[in-house]
């Protein structure tokens, strides 16, 4: 039997321009975090154009005045922070949810409610949670952390709730018959069955928190502490036609979050899959 060998034109021209879409702006942030000042000219031909020398010098004094050690410090406390507390509380949280939602009304509302938060701005609840965390004294990276718990509560608990319909009820009824209760039924089965909704979780919490401004401005503002994208917020005031300065910054802290991303994919799209399932 012949093989259909024909070409859908359509599909590949959009793929065509969607690799571009996203390419071109990684390629221009490349080149212009290793030109110097002097390099930058406003014609197409020159900003596209390869740098003259090619030189660390850039990513140096970005480091220097973004004081990266240091930031790269408190990014990474709160994003690995939020990390491991939301797997290990939201996983809990989903599992009594999704189990218990077929049998009980409760749950069912409990699980309505806690999703109907991620259509609340975070623009209503800023000058709030400002004036709360202040008073509780959270307005520090502690308070970060628990704040970014709360607002990536409701996305979490849907999917672990819809990647629980995947995993049969009769392995936790066998687990029961063999003497295990409830608790030792979710950490030696359930929790192990639900790694590719792990690595998904780690993966979305971690771009949102580490890529975040808002919150650290807002919640650390006068401590004194800066996450890597505060941090980069000077180069809009004491370097702001310096380009080159900022986009080495921008590269240095996409450096981190790329590694973590390529660990974790080969269960991303696995996660995702299962964990959209209509609850």
């Amino acid at each position: 039997m012949k093989k259909d060998t024909r070409i859908n034109w359509v599909l590949t021209v959009l793929l065509i321009i969607g690799t571009i879409t996203v390419f071109f702006p990684l390629y221009m942030a490349f080149i212009i975090a290793f030109k110097q000042p002097s390099e930058m000219t406003n014609d197409v031909a020159g900003a596209l154009a390869f740098p003259a020398k090619w030189s660390l010098g850039n990513f140096a004094q970005a480091m220097e005045v973004t004081d990266f050690w240091h930031s790269l410090g408190n990014s990474l406390l709160i994003t690995l922070g939020t990390i491991g507390l939301a797997i290990l509380i939201h996983s809990v949280a989903g599992y009594a949810i999704g189990r218990n939602m077929a049998k009980k009304k409760s749950f069912r509302i409990i699980y309505l409610y806690i999703v109907s938060g991620m259509f609340v701005p975070f623009s209503i609840l800023m000058m709030p949670l400002v004036k709360q965390t202040a008073q509780m004294g959270l307005g520090n990276r502690l308070g970060v952390i628990l704040l970014y718990l709360v607002f990536y509560m409701p996305m979490n608990i849907l999917l672990y709730t819809g990647y629980l319909k995947n995993i049969p009820v009769v392995l936790e009824e066998a687990s029961g018959i063999d003497g295990a209760n409830t608790w030792k039924t979710y950490w030696r089965i359930i929790f192990p069955m639900m790694s590719p909704m792990h690595a998904t979780v780690a993966v979305l919490t971690a771009l949102g928190t580490w890529n975040d401004v808002m919150t650290p401005l807002v919640i650390m503002a006068g401590t004194g502490e800066n996450t890597l994208p505060l941090a980069q917020l000077n180069f809009q005031t004491q370097f702001g036609t310096n380009y080159n300065l900022a986009f080495a910054s921008y590269i240095l802290s996409l450096i981190p979050i790329l590694i973590f991303y390529i660990v974790c994919q080969k269960q991303i799209l696995s996660g995702v899959a299962n964990g959209a399932v209509k609850g």
